[in-house]
């Protein structure tokens, strides 16, 4: 049987993006197959296409998307029924295996979650797996977020900084985001904004921050760290800086005195976690933070807009 999905061997951008008949896959063992219905678009999508697609680690060619709402159509012995609906993620999809941007994709079952009954849209339910899972884990797991704290949101105007605003105003935390373009403080007016020009250590010092979600990543930690109220916390989940590393990193002298420096890693989501977040959707009545909806037929304008930087909120495909 076929099926349509994207195939990529080399950095592809918008424009080159061509969806292609291939084979629907067939399951290993451990493996269940879902039909997709729908799917969100991630930076980490927009990396592999953009240049980490040469890497040797790369399966090519290779689907990409590490994420996915669908539905059980093989359950292959698994505790799934057919007819399920449940949620994708991470786990070498779209890197070490093919990926969710496709009508089917072959998942190994510790990567697959049902999901509780809730009040989403199906588009809104599709800006929720790694969007909300990484959020979670970075907020609650690496920040130990409570309501008493003063959160800095650095790089605050993409998919994961609106959603984590919506989660900690949510808990009643004070928040403070920042975004590197003037134009986008409209994006987050009903909070305290200012733009990142690269250096927050003077604007931002002895406002209190107690608790930072660092988005830019690497480039700029060290200022980051240097904004924080001692006992302070700083978890950096996000490369949105365009880098991954730091270089020339010195711990004892680079993170001021009683600073605690955190990360999430997005890799190991569990059904437990699915569940916790879409009971958290549902005590505070959340609505997942969408940009815009395009249909799989139209991926090519999707990945486009994707790549131009101007939708506010997450990009989901609909199949």
């Amino acid at each position: 049987m076929k099926m349509k999905a994207l195939l990529i061997d080399k950095i592809t951008s918008g424009d080159d993006v061509m969806l292609t008949d291939t084979d629907v896959p067939a399951l290993e063992p451990g493996e269940v197959l879902i039909k997709v219905k729908a799917f969100g678009l991630n930076h980490s999508e927009q990396i592999l296409r953009q240049g980490e697609i040469n890497a040797p680690y790369i399966k090519k060619p290779v689907i990409p998307g590490i994420e996915c709402i669908g539905e059980i159509c093989e359950s292959n012995g698994s505790p799934f029924r057919k007819g399920q609906m449940v949620a994708a993620l991470m786990g070498g999809m779209g890197r070490n295996f093919n990926g969710s941007y496709a009508e089917y994709v072959a998942m190994p079952v510790h990567h697959v979650f049902g999901i509780k009954d809730n009040h989403l849209s199906l588009s809104e339910l599709a800006a929720v797996p790694e969007t909300w899972f990484t959020a979670f884990g970075s907020l609650f797991g690496g920040l130990h977020l409570s309501g008493k704290d003063t959160l800095l949101i650095r790089g605050a105007t993409c998919a994961l900084g609106y959603t984590s605003i919506m989660i900690a105003r949510a808990v009643g935390a004070r928040v403070i985001a920042t975004t590197h373009k003037e134009e986008k403080l409209k994006q987050i007016k009903d909070i305290e904004a200012v733009v990142d020009d690269g250096c927050l250590s003077e604007k931002m010092r002895n406002r209190g921050i107690n608790k930072i979600f660092d988005l830019v990543g690497p480039k700029y930690l060290k200022d980051s760290m240097s904004v924080l109220t001692a006992g302070g916390f700083i978890c950096s989940s996000g490369i949105l800086g365009g880098e991954s590393v730091i270089h020339d990193f010195y711990p004892i002298t680079d993170i001021p005195n009683g600073v605690f420096l955190t990360s999430f890693y997005s890799n190991y989501p569990s059904q437990k976690n699915m569940d916790e977040i879409l009971d958290f959707i549902e005590k505070y009545k959340l609505k997942p933070p969408v940009g815009r909806v395009f249909e799989f037929k139209n991926l090519k304008d999707a990945i486009r807009a994707q790549d131009s930087g101007t939708v506010e909120g997450k990009i989901v495909v609909l199949i």
